[in-house]
C-alpha cells in the first residue's frame, strides 16, 4: 500500500495525465476497503495506483497500476479487474 505525500501527487501529476481523486471525496472510503489505503488517480483508461517500483539514478520511483476500467464513454462507471502493472514509471523524489 502506498499514499503518496502531497508532493509526489504533484509530482506524478507533472509527469503523467492523471487527475488525483481527493482524500474526502465520497468514493475513497469504497476504493479503501476494495483495494486498501492508497492515493488513487483517474485518467482515460480508469483508475490507477502507485506502487513502489526499483530506484533509479537515486531517485525513488513507483509504477503504475490500473485497478479498475471506464466501462462508458463518459468515463462514470468503472469495473474492477485484476491489477494490471503498466510500463509507466513515475520519479517520486530523492531516494533516502
Amino acid at each position: 500500500m502506498m499514499k503518496l505525500t502531497s508532493e509526489a501527487i504533484e509530482t506524478t501529476v507533472r509527469q503523467i495525465d492523471v487527475q488525483p481523486v481527493p482524500d474526502d471525496h465520497p468514493v475513497v472510503q469504497q476504493f479503501n476497503i476494495l483495494f486498501g489505503d492508497h492515493t488513487f488517480f483517474v485518467d482515460s483508461h480508469g483508475l490507477n495506483i502507485v506502487e513502489p517500483d526499483k530506484p533509479a539514478d537515486g531517485m525513488e520511483t513507483g509504477r503504475i497500476i490500473r485497478l479498475a476500467s471506464w466501462t462508458d464513454e463518459t468515463r462514470t462507471k468503472l469495473e474492477k479487474h485484476d491489477p494490471q502493472r503498466s510500463e509507466t514509471v513515475v520519479m517520486l523524489g530523492r531516494a533516502a
